[in-house]
């Protein structure tokens, strides 16, 4: 018994003697392999055009958030953050209507450096996330948001031009990286100015309305937003990028968010629309049609009745103005 033991512990060892020996192999040749090139455009930059997404969850909230049953809760059983249970809005999506926890994406210790007033507008916010993100009623995401929605975008880049297009609302914006005159007004999307810094390009974007978020969770901005966006390739199909942040008017300091960007790999991949505009129609205005279309909704387990309400006085044009 004892022999055929010490027979057994020699064979053993080895075994691992050889698989210790083909990993070591293995690492080696890996440590001499350069990563596959990135591709160049003709005057030598690397060349980003092609179709794009994240892979996250930024776009319900950029902090690091644990996962909750979903965007709108109220108190459940017990009194405590824990045990709240979906609202009534969200509550027949079940899972579905659900919020998956994050690492988030802000660098450094995480937080965004709200000043004491404006916490409390993203507090706010984050309660009336139906009321008021502007995700929801289909309005232009504006920029970094539209990066890292669950939607594709593609990049189609020239000399002097980068060019992105947006499956989300069938929105657009174009990078120039030669002189122009900015916009006459300020928009959703901004206004960028690009310039390559060796590899990455390097985008300064101003000129933004105060009309956007950054996420689900009721992260705002002011019209002083100023961004600079670096994106820079790791490998031929995931791009690094890093976005700075400043708004005196919102936050104390400068932060920054950073996030890898995948190439879609799909054999026949192209840029659908998502034009939602059409979808949102009764969410915007059913309220003031003057017979309610959509009242009510059985199904086997649950039937939901829905009164709208037009709001009262200003309030009423508020609700567009968000």
């Amino acid at each position: 018994m004892r022999r055929w033991s010490t027979s057994s512990m020699i064979a053993v060892a080895l075994a691992a003697a050889a698989l210790t020996a083909v990993i070591s192999v293995s690492m080696i040749r890996s440590a001499g392999q350069a990563s596959p090139p990135t591709a160049r455009t003709a005057d030598g930059k690397p060349n980003f055009s092609g179709i794009w997404q994240a892979n996250h969850d930024a776009h319900w909230d950029l902090q690091a958030h644990e996962a909750r049953p979903g965007a709108v809760t109220q108190s459940g059983v017990y009194p405590y953050a824990y045990s709240q249970v979906p609202a009534a809005p969200v509550l027949a999506l079940g899972a579905a209507g659900g919020v998956p926890g994050s690492l988030g994406v802000v660098e450094g210790d995480g937080q965004i450096p709200y000043t004491p007033e404006a916490a409390a507008i993203k507090k706010e916010n984050a309660e009336h996330w139906i009321d008021r993100d502007p995700e929801l009623k289909c309005y232009l995401p504006g920029i970094p948001r539209a990066m890292y929605m669950p939607y594709p975008f593609q990049i189609v880049q020239s000399t002097n031009k980068v060019n992105i297009a947006y499956a989300f609302t069938s929105t657009a914006r174009t990078i120039h990286l030669d002189k122009v005159d900015g916009p006459p007004d300020d928009t959703y999307m901004g206004h960028s100015v690009g310039r390559w810094e060796g590899d990455t390009l390097v985008v300064d974007v101003t000129n933004f309305n105060d009309k956007t978020w950054f996420d689900r969770a009721g992260n705002f901005h002011s019209e002083a937003l100023h961004l600079v966006e670096r994106f820079t390739p790791i490998t031929p199909d995931v791009i690094r990028y890093d976005v700075t942040i400043e708004d005196p008017k919102v936050f104390t300091r400068p932060w920054r968010i950073s996030m890898p960007l995948y190439r879609r790999m799909e054999p026949n991949m192209q840029l659908l629309e998502y034009r939602c505009t059409e979808f949102v129609e009764e969410f915007m205005y059913g309220h003031v049609r003057k017979e309610q279309l959509v009242k009510r909704w059985e199904g086997e387990t649950m039937i939901v009745e829905i009164t709208r309400k037009v709001p009262p006085g200003d309030r009423f044009y508020e609700w567009f103005r968000r």
